[in-house]
């Protein structure tokens, strides 16, 4: 069943998602050659605490962290160990969750370590890019295909695919909530968007097939063919004044 979020519930997920992309900008800047991913978790633990919020991930289906990390060809679940140090030219990606007044944000980004290739660099702009159109399909009426069908036209005009095995999801009293919301499909498929829905939108975008594999350690995803894949996400509800994105700063994207 799809719970439609009150007034009230926006509001704290507001203040919610604005500390998760408050925390998440300090981990990114952190993102630097030679940095052990293990300090990352650390940092998120230390930052999550000075806000008075808990993570959302750690103990989640047995999660032992409380953010993912993840590097290259590892699509989502990285760990975030002492043995993944950064090197120049990698592409990182950060997934993080935190429960704030006991609801549910969510949020990913991607970005290079140091210098990285052309090829990397069009990967990391386009993966946002079509973040962002995902989202402005996120209007009343619509139906969460049509969020879908564009987050997976413009990969696919792009010269690169989607990972289909996973996918977004509604959010808000848990971390994972109705409705599913894949990064691949037809316009008119699947619920009808209705004033008060919150879902994670997260396209995972890769340079090569998207088929992917889950590796030993029984979380981290990784790309079959071993090319680079990138991973960006927002949460975001459903107003009258279309999409409004509530993991970005204060107020800023307030309707």
């Amino acid at each position: 069943m799809i719970i439609l979020k009150s007034k009230r519930e926006i509001e704290i997920m507001r203040e919610g998602g604005s500390i998760l992309y408050n925390i998440l900008s300090d981990l990114l800047k952190e993102v630097k050659e030679g940095v052990e991913s293990s300090y990352l978790n650390i940092l998120a633990e230390e930052l999550m605490e000075n806000y008075n919020a808990k993570p959302a991930f750690k103990g989640y289906r047995g999660y032992p962290y409380s953010i993912c990390v993840s590097i290259n060809d590892e699509v989502i679940h990285g760990f975030p160990i002492k043995e993944k140090v950064f090197k120049e030219g990698d592409v990182v990606s950060i997934d993080i969750g935190i429960i704030y007044k006991g609801y549910y944000t969510d949020m990913a980004y991607s970005v290079p370590v140091g210098e990285v290739d052309d090829e990397k660099r069009k990967l990391l702009e386009t993966g946002e890019k079509i973040l962002f159109q995902g989202i402005s399909e996120a209007t009343i009426g619509n139906r969460i295909g049509n969020i879908s069908n564009t987050i997976e036209t413009n990969a696919l005009k792009n010269g690169y695919s989607v990972v289909k095995e996973f996918i977004g999801h509604g959010v808000g009293k848990k971390l994972h909530e109705e409705p599913e919301v894949p990064n691949f499909g037809s316009k008119d498929n699947g619920p009808i968007l209705k004033e008060g829905m919150v879902i994670a939108i997260e396209p995972m975008i890769c340079m090569g097939k998207g088929d992917v594999y889950v590796a030993n350690d029984g979380w981290t995803v990784k790309t079959k063919d071993g090319k680079i894949s990138v991973h960006f996400e927002h949460t975001v509800v459903i107003t009258n004044n279309g999409p409004s994105i509530l993991t970005l700063p204060g107020k800023q994207n307030e309707r």
